[in-house]
């Protein structure tokens, strides 16, 4: 069964902008950088968004050298974080690795 679209509360921006505000103040102290949003998936049975955040902390980068020169993507982080779209409300992050077929939730 596909949810009709006025049931959705939240808009894929709204969720991205949440989802990257969860990671920025969970990862505060950790002087994380080059945060980008990888993923984004509406889980119509759940009513749940899960959107996955890459990032490099700080013990990744080698710093004064161009991104271009250390992002490869064993050393970048992948958090998926889910938010529950009737309340808005971030349910949890969890940690995901990247593979040749994608990325999945660990």
């Amino acid at each position: 069964m596909s949810i009709m679209k006025e049931e959705v509360r939240m808009d894929v921006r709204e969720a991205v902008e949440k989802a990257r505000h969860c990671v920025a103040e969970f990862f505060a102290g950790e002087d994380i950088s080059h945060v980008g949003v990888e993923e984004v998936v509406y889980d119509d049975a759940k009513s749940v968004w899960k959107v996955t955040i890459g990032f490099f902390r700080s013990w990744n980068r080698l710093d004064g050298l161009p991104a271009s020169m250390y992002c490869a993507w064993d050393e970048r982080s992948y958090k998926v974080v889910l938010i529950d779209d009737p309340s808005g409300d971030v349910g949890s992050m969890i940690h995901c690795t990247f593979t040749n077929m994608g990325i999945k939730a660990d």
